[in-house]
């Protein structure tokens, strides 16, 4: 009988995962502390992170595996690395959700209407901006998935 109930108990602990719990961030930055900082936050809201400290590094992860969102600085070891990042995620089949973290914009907008940009000061609004993000790209998904196989939405 007590074996019963510890194995009534045991299965009770366990949390069913929800849709962000499992899903897997690649996360670009060439400053270590930055990069580690934002993986350790993102990695207690949940999430699977992967990191990249360069656009080429970034680019050979996104061939060898899909992830949900692509977060990448803007200028790493050119001014326009984060945007070759942001660019090479947006070709991949599996289309990740995509956008630029930075602390400081220095003025630049975006270049393109998708391209969100986070700043990762305020934690809540990161986890907040990370999960709509890939709540959205998992919709978008649904959406062409269930318009392949001829089903209306």
């Amino acid at each position: 009988m007590e074996t019963k109930t510890r194995k009534f108990v045991k299965r009770a602990r366990v949390s069913r995962p929800t849709a962000t719990s499992l899903a897997r961030v690649l996360l670009v930055d060439d400053n270590p502390a930055t990069r580690l900082t934002l993986q350790t936050v993102l990695e207690a809201g949940g999430y699977y992170v992967d990191s990249a400290a360069s656009a080429a590094e970034a680019v050979g992860k996104m061939d060898r595996r899909e992830y949900e969102l692509v977060l990448s600085d803007l200028q790493m070891e050119s001014p326009q690395a984060g945007l070759q990042v942001l660019a090479h995620a947006r070709m991949m089949d599996y289309q990740p959700a995509t956008a630029i973290i930075t602390a400081s914009h220095q003025g630049r907008a975006p270049q393109r209407d998708s391209t969100v940009l986070i700043e990762p000061q305020d934690v809540p609004d990161l986890l907040t901006k990370v999960a709509d993000m890939i709540c959205g790209r998992a919709t978008k998904r649904l959406e062409r998935e269930l318009k392949q196989a001829g089903v209306g939405c």
